[in-house]
């Protein structure tokens, strides 16, 4: 027995030190060479097995794998620029070799049998040769801009995004209650910019961003929908000389108990649609025999929280809906309908005095009650404020603003006040060469003396544009490339200046301030007049000439036919 071990452990001695050199020289990856190494040493301790077998099958094993290995190095055919890469790219020294073989003796037979893991699909670097790529995170106002106006003849462009369209989000409320429909307020990022589905070097991935390594210019994306796909979830990574974080925000919730599970929010299409859908369908349900007058009551409460622009247009378009349409076609539940606006403070706070009284008068009149209170805890029936008040609710419509949400969280990167990520006056990242960010996910650091910008559309919508002017400047002065910025001259810094807002509180009124902030001179007017002006600024913000078609289509239809009150779904 003594013999044996000796032979044994003289055998894997010779065989590591074999084993590194080949390694060294480039034969063998260091996987396949341990995996050798493994295999001698579970041999050696065998009873029975003689020393010259041992060096035999180890090395017809190696001799066979050193074949694969070095076509595995080799650098992969490229499919549209879309590889893969292994998990390994550098070759490991003897050490780690060694180092791989002292493990071996530890771990169970299974694990050290087990497959190497799975090359990582990958879009690699682009070469001198290729135009530089720019990789923008997104799809929301600041994004789309960007990709509007970049100059795809001096970049490849590659958006990442969960959703393929941008949504056009002042008018989504009015897709709760079919004053429009959704088609009206969504564009296809690819009619946005061409070249995604057009240029070879550029391509639209229906995808999260899930990390970003701004040393290795790379960032690490998981498919949106992995139906289909060879894994469940499925990873890539892309290479970028130019990053853009553009990912928006999420709503705030407070961390109230409840919010999540039992509020719908209203930021995008999906949410629109599960609005309209819970709102008809409690319409439908509330007619059914044998239920009390209470059930009907709660079915039939629509609760909003949030006085911001969103909460009031959706609270007025909801009292439209009620006033014009319900008491027409429900007929026998009318009397139950009833629309409460709850926020903790004034509503429309960013508005002049004057206009936030003329909102609360208006909404009152046409059914809105305005509830001052702090919410507590959001039960799937009920809702407790901070004084003990309870209100029951059949629809729960959340819109408190927003926040930095938890891949902004979760990134490595300088914060500004707010959480979200912070910029200088050129919108990068000070801390990550080649990266920017902007709209509602990018705040000014404190050091630029500059305040935290609003998450609004026209902050975003004027950021993107910036951008795109700025990366121009850079691609002609030979800065597009990764590293390569510094010899740029950028240019003027980025300045905000606010023009206006505007909000529709229903029954054809709506609020105008046009003055730069609420102490500054200017326009500031409601009522009908100012409702036109609504109507007509946003019909020509709108995308694109066929949206605004639509847009234009579908308040005519409304008028002349009231509002489509057909469930689907």
């Amino acid at each position: 027995m003594a013999a044996w071990s000796r032979i044994g452990r003289g055998t894997q001695l010779s065989l590591s030190q074999s084993l590194s050199r080949i390694v060294s020289e480039g034969g063998a990856s260091p996987t396949e060479a341990a995996s050798a190494l493994r295999g001698a040493a579970a041999l050696s301790r065998a009873r029975g097995q003689h020393a010259s077998s041992l060096h035999g099958l180890a090395f017809a094993g190696l001799a066979g794998r050193s074949a694969a290995a070095g076509a595995h190095l080799l650098p992969p055919p490229r499919t549209r620029g879309v590889g893969t890469t292994p998990a390994r790219l550098r070759p490991a020294s003897s050490a780690a070799v060694a180092a791989e073989l002292s493990d071996a003796e530890t771990r169970e037979p299974d694990a050290a049998a087990a497959a190497p893991p799975r090359p990582v699909p990958r879009l690699g670097p682009t070469t001198p040769a290729e135009k530089p790529r720019l990789v923008v995170l997104g799809t929301g106002w600041a994004a789309c801009r960007l990709l509007k106006d970049v100059d795809t003849s001096a970049y490849d462009v590659v958006c990442v995004s969960p959703r393929n369209h941008m949504v056009f989000t002042p008018l989504l409320a009015s897709t709760c209650v079919g004053t429009l429909e959704f088609r009206s307020v969504v564009e296809p990022v690819s009619r946005i910019q061409s070249a995604l589905a057009t240029r070879p070097g550029s391509y639209f991935f229906l995808a999260n961003c899930t990390g970003v390594d701004t040393r290795a210019h790379e960032v690490f994306c998981t498919a949106a929908a992995g139906d289909g796909l060879p894994s469940d979830p499925y990873h890539f990574k892309i290479a970028y000389d130019k990053l853009v974080i553009a990912s928006g925000a999420e709503p705030l919730t407070f961390n109230i108990k409840g919010v999540k599970e039992n509020a719908i929010f209203l930021r995008e299409v999906s949410h629109a649609q599960e609005i309209r859908r819970k709102l008809l369908t409690n319409l439908m349900l509330s007619e059914n025999p044998g239920l009390s007058e209470e059930e009907k009551a709660r079915l039939l409460h629509c609760v909003v929280i949030g006085g911001g622009p969103t909460g009031v247009e959706f609270s007025g378009e909801l009292s439209d809906f009620i006033m014009r349409d319900v008491r027409e076609r429900y007929a026998h539940v009318k009397d139950y309908v009833k629309v409460t606006l709850i926020e903790a403070n004034e509503i429309l706070s960013s508005f002049d005095i004057g206009l936030r009284q003329y909102a609360t008068n208006h909404l009152s009149k046409y059914g809105v009650k305005l509830v001052r209170g702090i919410v507590k805890e959001v039960k799937p029936a009920e809702i407790t404020l901070s004084d003990g008040t309870r209100v029951p609710y059949g629809l729960l419509v959340w819109s408190t603003g927003v926040g930095p949400s938890e891949f902004v969280k979760s990134l490595d990167l300088p914060k500004s006040p707010g959480g979200r990520i912070g910029v200088d006056e050129w919108l990068r990242v000070p801390s990550a060469p080649d990266v920017f960010a902007l709209g509602d996910c990018a705040g000014f650091l404190e050091q630029t003396g500059k305040p935290v910008l609003p998450a609004l559309a026209q902050v975003a919508e004027r950021e993107g544009r910036y951008l795109a002017r700025l990366l121009r400047r850079v691609a002609a002065q030979g800065g597009s490339k990764a590293h390569c910025i510094g010899k740029a001259e950028l240019g003027e810094p980025f300045v905000y200046k606010h023009i206006g807002s505007m909000a529709s509180v229903g029954r054809y009124k709506a609020l105008v301030d046009l003055r730069e902030n609420k102490d500054a001179k200017g326009v500031s007017m409601a009522g009908f007049i100012s409702w036109l002006m609504w109507r007509s600024a946003y019909l020509t913000r709108v995308v694109s000439w066929r949206n605004r078609f639509y847009v234009a289509v579908n308040w005519a239809t409304t008028l002349v036919f009231g509002r489509d009150n057909t469930r689907i779904g």
